[in-house]
């Protein structure tokens, strides 16, 4: 790889490839440990925002159906096996019958219909 002279660039910058600039500002350089966990917080946030405001009002349109809400965060010992957020469990008689990855209002509600 070629020197680019500059040893303080970090991240894409730090890579002395000539790389296509990103067009659509979803593209982020983590340069740190640290700036990774708040470019992924900022992610986990964002997708679990979109989702949470449709996850309320479906929950006044299942009106037979517990929705419960539980931050990964504030509760990291019972959320510990989940891998991808939003994670969308589903139970019946206190077993898990079903589960869902990623934000979806359509997707959430055809599931909530299913298990209704």
């Amino acid at each position: 790889m070629e020197d680019s002279g500059d040893s303080s660039k970090k991240g894409l910058e730090g890579t002395g490839l000539d790389l296509p600039p990103n067009k659509h500002g979803n593209l982020k350089s983590a340069s740190s440990d640290q700036n990774l966990k708040d470019i992924l917080l900022h992610i986990k946030c964002g997708v679990c925002s979109q989702i949470l405001p449709a996850f309320c009002r479906l929950s006044n349109h299942f009106p037979k159906l517990s929705f419960v809400y539980a931050d990964i965060d504030e509760c990291p010992e019972t959320t510990l096996h989940i891998r991808y957020t939003p994670t969308f469990h589903f139970y019946r008689d206190g077993e898990r019958v079903d589960e869902m990855f990623g934000a979806g209002e359509e997707r959430l509600h055809d599931r909530l219909w299913l298990h209704s």
